[in-house]
């Protein structure tokens, strides 16, 4: 009971010392308090960058492997058919993984094309996708109004079509889609579903662009093969080009995450022996999250550093203002050593004072920081509103950015702040403590 009421004692002398220079006080609070926040800041965005990386990666998922298509850097002799450039995944590849690999539980093929679509006098521009009915559970799509493709679209090769949100807004703004019958080039598609608002995909891996799901046509794939076929042409500065191509993307569901690996391997392998350029990339969504942790873990240690250096810098502020203290103390030590004060008791007082600066720095620094999501999304606002085209070409993980503050960053910023002032606290104590009595005594 006597030692609690010393502490307490101490720490109100204190309190009231600092209170005599009021100005001096706040500047080092202050220092202290930018470190906290930088910190908090700091670690809660780049939290929010990583969440948001890792649940895309997620809605890939980790017992997924994607094999897509892409246009090779170079083609050999054979590899093009008149002006045609015959590249990507074949449906024999489709019915050898399916049928070769028993590590394999399912996979699902696709096919998409750029086009445009017109309902009267609207148009816009899409994806159309070729696609299976498993395709709505693996991209994680919800249906808004009617109902998404099904076996019987496929098996009746039926021109249907399910649209995404944003495209049924352009094309029917006043008006209900279903039952309608949109076109695409020169065929038409009646409109059975249309899907609800989703999240657009950022980049993955050096082969995996993003997708905007909002401006899908979605038809059934042998559908596709049917109206369309394998073969396109495009037009590139000034020139035609046709390419033909089966199928833009493979999805592998394996039995069992552990397989995820070995299943990659074969398909690797298995597509070697029948491609001769190398016109295929194969993503393991598995394989990004363990990077993404990586990268996640690296820049916590980072934010921290540099964050750890704004608080060693108001650690150098406290030691600064408190030896001034001393200085212009030297009197005030003298008389209490005088009047029997211990050398402990004086380094009591000094150090309680950078403690009751280092902690209400650090105090203030967390409730700042816990401001962190506002403060964000107040900035994000005002530059889509001052600033949209500048804001448009940003990643979308930046203009959807929304920090995630970890608990464990708010604590290890507050302690560090009192361990620094604790720290940075000992000389100027010391100094004084060390004072002989008598020269105080004199001091003017």
């Amino acid at each position: 009971m006597i030692y609690r009421s010393r502490v307490l004692q101490t720490l109100r002398l204190g309190v009231k010392s600092l209170l005599l220079h009021k100005l001096r006080s706040v500047l080092a609070v202050l220092g202290i308090m930018i470190g906290v926040t930088a910190v908090i800041w700091l670690v809660a965005m780049g939290e929010g960058v990583s969440y948001q990386a890792q649940q895309q990666i997620k809605d890939l998922g980790a017992d997924n492997i994607i094999v897509r298509s892409i246009k090779p850097v170079s083609t050999q002799s054979g590899a093009t058919t008149s002006r045609f450039l015959a590249y990507g995944l074949l449906r024999d590849d489709f019915k050898r993984i399916v049928s070769t690999i028993p590590t394999v539980k399912r996979a699902t093929p696709l096919r998409e094309l750029s086009k445009e679509a017109r309902y009267i006098e609207h148009t816009v521009e899409i994806r159309l996708v070729g696609c299976t009915p498993a395709y709505l559970a693996m991209n994680n799509l919800k249906i808004a109004r009617g109902r998404f493709l099904g076996d019987r679209d496929l098996d009746r090769v039926d021109n249907v079509c399910v649209l995404a949100h944003e495209v049924a807004a352009a094309l029917f703004p006043y008006e209900n889609p279903i039952n309608r019958a949109v076109q695409i080039d020169k065929d038409f598609y009646v409109v059975v579903g249309v899907t609800r608002e989703r999240a657009a995909s950022g980049n993955i891996g050096g082969s995996f662009t993003g997708q905007d799901y909002n401006k899908d046509i979605y038809i059934p794939l042998d559908t596709l093969r049917a109206r369309i076929g394998d073969q396109v042409m495009t037009t590139k500065s000034g020139t035609m080009e046709g390419e033909i191509v089966q199928l833009s993307q493979l999805t592998v569901t394996v039995n069992d995450v552990s397989e995820v690996e070995e299943t990659a391997a074969i398909i690797r392998r298995l597509l070697a022996k029948f491609h001769k350029n190398e016109d295929y990339s194969i993503i393991v969504p598995k394989e990004l999250l363990k990077q993404a942790e990586i990268l996640q873990m690296m820049f916590r240690v980072l934010s921290v550093v540099i964050a750890g250096i704004s608080l060693l810098v108001g650690g150098i502020g406290i030691m600064n203002i408190m030896l001034a203290t001393v200085t212009e103390r030297t009197r005030e030590i003298g008389i209490r050593r005088a009047l029997g004060a211990k050398q402990r008791d004086i380094i009591e007082q000094f150090l309680s004072e950078t403690i009751v600066l280092s902690a209400t720095g650090g105090f203030c620094g967390v409730v700042l920081g816990y401001l962190c999501n506002p403060a964000v999304a107040s900035v994000l606002k005002f530059m889509n509103y001052f600033f949209p085209n500048a804001m448009s070409g940003l990643p979308p993980v930046v203009q959807e950015l929304e920090p995630v503050i970890a608990t464990w960053s708010v604590l290890v910023a507050f302690f560090i702040s009192v361990i620094v002032g604790v720290v940075f606290g000992i000389y100027p104590a010391r100094r004084a403590a060390m004072m002989d009595p008598i020269e105080a005594l004199r001091h003017e």
